[in-house]
């Protein structure tokens, strides 16, 4: 029994099924987000969201009545013309048709064959759940509400919280994404120096130039300093040896000098 456990445990341990692995989560990670986000473009799933957009100190600015909304809530698969109107008026649908546009694009970057591609749609991803994390603390409707039961408020969950609670999983996912993406970023980086970062190249090119710049000083100063030892003996050789030997006038002149006289 134990030798079957350890083959089965071996045949699981393999890189290949860790491979099969990442690539399922990115599949399902994908799913998630083009799923929701295309869900975006239906009325329910807008109105269903208004309390955590409300509540968000980040969010509620893009409703224009986002303390109303208590009044105007709808439950799923309920349609009252009048609170549509009211969605409607409050910017609740626009939102939520950019919201899902994020969504979207996000998951297809995450299935994207380019690797740089699918590490921006990774680290959208795993940073998104921050944002849905916070609905925890800001929305009140994540919690169960204090009608007369004994259990209620932190740390029972509403169907809501719950949901939201479940983003931890896509955190978790979207940074093995991102682990995965920057292992196969990497090698390209590394076969292209070049162009791996912007601000390192424009450092190198800086650097470059500055060293450049310094050659070029010293190769004007040693060029002068040669030009100038050559003018120096040229000079010298044109003007040839010096003679120490009196010349003839001065023979002469020593010769036709008369003697000192004697007193």
């Amino acid at each position: 029994m134990t030798a079957n456990v350890l083959r089965i445990l071996g045949m699981i341990a393999t890189p290949v099924s860790q491979r099969i692995g990442v690539a399922a989560l990115r599949i399902f990670i994908a799913i998630v987000f083009l799923w929701i986000g295309a869900l975006k473009f239906v009325p329910y799933e807008a109105d269903s969201i208004t309390p955590f957009v409300a509540n968000s100190p980040v969010m509620y600015f893009f409703y224009k009545h986002p303390e109303d909304y208590k009044a105007h809530l709808t439950r799923e698969g309920e349609l009252k013309p009048a609170e549509r109107a009211w969605e409607t008026a409050n910017n609740t649908y626009a939102f939520s048709y950019g919201l899902g546009t994020v969504e979207l694009i996000i998951g297809f970057l995450v299935l994207a064959v380019s690797v740089r591609l699918g590490l921006a749609g990774a680290v959208l991803a795993f940073l998104t759940p921050f944002v849905t994390l916070s609905f925890l603390v800001t929305t009140p409707e994540a919690w169960v509400p204090a009608l007369g039961d004994a259990q209620h408020g932190f740390p029972y969950l509403s169907g809501a919280g719950r949901l939201v609670l479940k983003d931890t999983v896509i955190l978790a996912g979207g940074w093995l994404l991102v682990v995965d993406g920057a292992r196969a970023v990497l090698p390209q980086m590394a076969r292209h120096p070049e162009h791996a970062i912007a601000d390192q190249r424009m450092g190198e090119h800086v650097r470059r130039a500055l060293c450049d710049a310094e050659i070029g000083d010293r190769t004007d100063r040693r060029r002068g300093e040669l030009d100038a030892e050559r003018v120096g003996r040229s000079a010298a050789a044109s003007s040839g040896p010096v003679s120490m030997r009196p010349s003839n006038t001065d023979s002469m002149a020593s010769q036709e000098r008369p003697p000192p006289k004697i007193t």
